[in-house]
């Protein structure tokens, strides 16, 4: 059908994406007849996915290997799922919002004043989903330091630590490199690169800040910190593991497919 070629095979001019008119007015018909066609083939131009493949020569390995600590954990051992959640701001409205009654959504000014930024340092057990914490106003070497040894005072000394880490340069930096080899127990797991979603950790920080963090409101830093850690002390007290269920071999197959198609476009826009 000549709608769908244009809608998907076709760009407006001077603009990324067709509206209804837009293509409307190209190819003759109305503009509901469009939105009928765009419906009844499920094409959303106004919308699109970010992605990112991993190029990381040892994707592969690091895959299998985090992945058989989330579903084949070691004996005697926590996984800890670790990272940073960086330059967290402390939003202050303009206005005072009005709360939620019936028929009416609660309100909250769309303008605001920052007060400054935290950083969140988190480990989280694969085993229960208990959350090690801290927030630091940085997020160098020294603070990560700082929370390794943070980690090793609040974890049993009898358990080895395997902790799952992003490529941030502040995880491979020499000092803690050092400090790394210093204590035995401590085993780091990087992800691939451009792989993140590969740390469970994730998940929490997505949690928190759906829950806490974008619709608070707070008139500092203390107050921001604040927020974190009762919304961490509350989610230690109901703890629930968070279940890792991707096999490796059924992420390893999108990623193939994944790099099958960019190629294929490549080669178009090449040709």
């Amino acid at each position: 059908m000549e709608i769908v070629r244009l809608t998907t095979q076709t760009k407006p001019e001077a603009a990324t994406q067709w509206s209804t008119r837009t293509l409307a007015a190209v190819a003759g018909v109305s503009d509901t007849t469009i939105q009928r066609i765009w419906k009844q083939r499920g094409l959303k131009p106004h919308r699109t996915k970010q992605f990112k493949v991993s190029r990381d020569p040892k994707f592969v390995e690091k895959l299998e290997d985090i992945v058989g600590l989330y579903t084949s954990p070691p004996e005697h051992a926590l996984v800890l799922c670790c990272d940073e959640k960086s330059q967290i701001q402390a939003l202050d409205r303009t206005q005072p919002g009005l709360p939620m009654k019936q028929g009416r959504a609660a309100t909250m000014t769309h303008d605001y004043k920052r007060h400054g930024t935290t950083t969140l340092f988190a480990a989280m057990s694969m085993l229960d989903g208990a959350v090690i914490s801290r927030c630091a106003q940085r997020h160098r070497h020294i603070e990560w330091l700082d929370f390794l040894r943070q980690i090793d005072r609040e974890t049993p000394q009898h358990l080895a630590l395997h902790l799952i880490c992003d490529n941030y340069a502040t995880h491979k930096h020499s000092k803690v490199t050092k400090w790394i080899a210093k204590h035995p127990r401590f085993h780091v797991h990087f992800t691939p690169t451009s792989a993140s979603w590969l740390n469970m950790v994730e998940r929490f920080f997505r949690d928190i800040t759906t829950n806490r963090l974008r619709n608070g409101v707070f008139r500092s830093v203390p107050d921001l910190t604040t927020a974190i850690k009762d919304y961490i002390a509350v989610h230690n007290k109901t703890l629930k593991p968070f279940i890792w269920t991707a096999k490796a071999n059924d992420i390893l197959a999108k990623v193939i497919r994944a790099n099958r198609n960019l190629s294929s476009k490549q080669n178009e826009a090449l040709h």
